[in-house]
């Protein structure tokens, strides 16, 4: 079963870009982070004529907003208000499996705004205390079984997940104290690195380049900052990993690319 997370950076306008995605790509599963519309404008119409028939979705208008589309049937387990906040960041679903049913979630984790430093920017607060329910949220047994976590985690916690571990230890995403946070969720449920389970640590490994280079590819100074995690019992059944880093030179792009797992059970 192919597994693929993508922020699509709002999903009615780069509808386009998921359609071809999804006829050269055919995932099983799509995951999407930041769809920025409310669950009455998601273009269901569209994803059911390219053979996507079954859905999950948590939106608001403008914002954030995550989803799931499949080829096979999903059972909705919960939408979780992480923060209290009221955003759309976070949907469960199950799907049913070759070795029996997954439980995928799928998470946009706040991106903490500009500056590192809760006195001044509550949006990192925002971040910091996401994180931390997290960790709680593991702890209590969320990667029991047979268990996905994908999305858009914004933070890169490996020197090699940014392109330049020095200079970005102070930017929003490779700063020491997000790295430490993302570090306690993956303890918390024994959640193994699925990406770098296929690329070594000390190989770069990115995910989102900004829109603010003028040559992306050229400057390549991109980020990991989309992640898929694999609870301890499904570690085993992890078949090939694709970045599709030729979606970020397609028109209109996203700034992220997206990201597939194939898993053989």
């Amino acid at each position: 079963m192919k597994i693929t997370t993508w922020n699509i950076n709002s999903v009615r306008l780069r509808m386009p870009l998921v359609a071809q995605l999804l006829k050269d790509k055919a995932p099983d599963v799509l995951c999407l982070q930041e769809t920025k519309c409310r669950d009455a404008e998601f273009p269901m119409k569209d994803f059911t004529a390219l053979g996507y028939k079954h859905a999950a979705i948590n939106g608001q208008k403008g914002y954030h907003g995550v989803a799931v589309v499949s080829k096979k049937p999903l059972r909705l387990i919960e939408k979780r208000d992480f923060c209290e906040k009221g955003d759309a960041r976070h949907i469960a679903v199950e799907v049913e499996g070759a070795g029996g049913p997954i439980t995928l979630h799928n998470f946009y984790v706040p991106a903490g705004g500009d500056e590192p430093d809760v006195e001044i920017n509550p949006k990192f607060a925002h971040k910091l205390g996401f994180l931390d329910e997290m960790t709680e949220w593991g702890e209590n047994g969320a990667a029991k079984g047979r268990v996905m976590l994908v999305g858009d985690l914004n933070i890169a916690p490996l020197e090699h997940d940014v392109w330049s571990h020095k200079a970005l230890l102070k930017v929003v995403s490779h700063t020491p104290i997000e790295v430490e946070k993302l570090t306690n969720v993956v303890r918390a449920g024994n959640w193994v690195d699925a990406m770098r389970h296929f690329v070594p640590a000390e190989e770069k490994l990115y995910t989102w380049w900004s829109y603010r280079a003028a040559d992306w590819a050229a400057s390549n100074r991109g980020r990991r900052l989309d992640h898929i995690l694999v609870s301890e019992a499904l570690g085993g059944a992890l078949g090939k990993l694709e970045v599709l880093t030729e979606a970020r030179g397609w028109e209109r792009p996203s700034d992220h690319v997206p990201v597939t797992i194939e898993l053989s059970e």
